[in-house]
């Protein structure tokens, strides 16, 4: 049992137990139900000492140049490719999503630590010499302050990293509040920036509910927040954040979309649905979790996705043949699970029942297999609702208009897919659909470090999506400097509006 608790001014620090009073929670092994750990829940005065913590080392970091910042980077990109596997091994521990793809997302968080690497080219202003007379005006830009950074269980190392190092290398101060769910990747995070030589107090680390994150949001110190979550926190996020006057992108949930036109490649499309749909048991804001067929190929797309899911291999993540993982929570699998008894109820066909696939592990563990329906339609709570689960819906439409009818009426706009082989169709796809991130024959668009991830409609609130360019933006504020050094020709009294002559 490992016990778990705060990191504050470079260095863990002890948490209250439950035995003295204190507030935590378990963490499980979801492979095998067990209670791995104890995670302290941070009260209003510890993460307020962790916002003191960043406030602290504010100035200092502020005024670090942005090459030694970068140098930092650079370390902390070593440190973290030197120590994937253990980090990978620390995600698929409380995580429960199988090591392979535990080390996928441990990679894609370094690429965006490669990104920050590059911040002194990010931060270069611009300059205008002359303007007017004998004036220059240059622009700036300059870190926030101190900004929370709020994460969730399905991503514990990547994240974190879509955030923290972009704030970092522009100078901020950061408090980071991962999910209680699987909360020793941030730790492990923690401790590699510390060797990579970030000062105390530059990132924190707390955990804990709702009262550690308003606390975030609330606090006069705390000038931004970056959050990734459900729709209905993004919304309180945002809302709760906004009214305190801080800068808030808040990531939401999200219903993606796969659009299969007659003439894709139907087994290339099947594949697609089934490695999107079902890894990490669809425990991903861009998993696809909606099939769009557009007939006549339905009959046929839903045969082919059938046929692949027998074989798929669910078992313990730390078992190098297994292809899906446990669910995070024995809540979690409840939850998703009673979606499968609503779609039959509502009268969706269930093609294959996850709940009948052989598992290969601990019966105690939170196990769904891979499940399929067919003939879903807008108005069920399977495709309404963000599962976040292993449960796949095929809807059918009869035209391409249709298709991108149903997507465009979805209230979620995060990611969708079409799978085509006509160039002309895809390029009417990627103009038309309001989706934040489009795939054209990729299933799971998520941009590269050096562009931004984010989407639309109730997907996101706040106008910066999250890492690359626009995160590099949301974490700095620009100053236009205008400057003329004396010159004696313009003495004198003059009450006009300057102009430029």
């Amino acid at each position: 049992m490992s016990d778990i608790s705060h990191f504050i001014n470079g260095k863990r620090v002890q948490g209250r137990s439950e035995s003295s009073g204190g507030r935590g929670g378990d963490v499980f092994n979801p492979a095998t139900g067990e209670v791995s750990g104890r995670v302290d829940f941070a009260s209003a005065e510890e993460a307020g000492a962790a916002i003191a913590s960043a406030q602290k080392a504010l100035p200092g970091w502020a005024a670090t140049p942005t090459v030694i910042r970068a140098r930092v980077m650079f370390r902390f990109k070593q440190l973290i490719e030197a120590n994937i596997d253990e980090l990978a091994a620390l995600v698929t521990a409380e995580h429960g999503k199988v090591l392979s793809d535990a080390a996928g997302e441990v990679q894609r968080a370094i690429e965006n630590a490669e990104y920050a690497c590059g911040i002194p080219q990010l931060l270069k202003g611009g300059f205008s010499e002359n303007a007017s007379t004998r004036v220059d005006v240059y622009s700036i830009q300059q870190s926030l302050g101190v900004v929370g950074v709020i994460s969730p269980f399905n991503f514990p190392a990547m994240v974190p990293l879509w955030f923290v190092p972009n704030a970092i290398a522009c100078g901020n101060t950061v408090v980071l509040k991962p999910s209680e769910k699987d909360p020793s990747a941030s730790m492990f995070i923690a401790e590699l920036w510390a060797r990579a030589g970030l000062p105390a107090g530059v990132l924190n680390v707390v955990h804990g509910d709702k009262v550690a994150v308003d606390r975030l949001l609330a606090h006069r110190d705390v000038k931004a927040i970056s959050f990734v979550g459900s729709t209905p926190i993004a919304r309180y996020v945002y809302e709760t954040g906004t009214a305190a006057g801080k800068r808030v992108q808040a990531l939401g949930g999200a219903k993606n979309h796969m659009v299969v036109l007659p003439d894709a490649d139907l087994d290339l499309a099947a594949d697609a649905a089934v490695n999107a749909g079902f890894g990490s048991a669809g425990e991903r804001c861009m998993a696809v979790s909606v099939v769009v067929a557009v007939d006549p190929i339905g009959d046929e797309l839903v045969a082919k996705i059938a046929e692949r899911l027998p074989g798929l291999s669910v078992g313990d993540g730390r078992k190098p043949d297994s292809e899906m993982g446990p669910l995070v929570t024995a809540a979690h699998r409840d939850k998703v699970t009673s979606y499968v008894d609503a779609g039959v109820s509502e009268g969706a066909r269930l093609v294959v029942d996850g709940r009948q696939h052989a598992i290969d592990g601990d019966t105690a563990g939170f196990w769904l297999g891979p499940t399929l329906f067919d003939g879903v339609e807008p108005g069920m709570s399977i495709y309404r609702d963000e599962i976040f689960g292993p449960v796949l819906s095929v809807l059918r439409r009869p035209s391409y208009e249709e298709a991108v009818e149903v997507v465009n009426a979805n209230p979620y706009g995060n990611g969708v897919a079409i799978f085509t082989n006509d160039g002309g169709a895809a390029r009417r796809f990627q103009h038309e659909v309001e989706v934040g991130m489009v795939g054209v024959n990729v299933p799971i668009p998520v941009p590269v470090a050096y562009y931004s991830f984010g989407g639309w409609k109730q997907s996101l609130f706040g106008d910066s999506h999250a890492y690359g360019p626009e995160g590099v933006h949301f974490y700095t504020r620009s100053k236009v400097v205008t400057s003329r050094w004396l010159d004696p020709s313009h003495g004198g009294i003059n009450l006009g509006f300057p102009q430029n002559t």
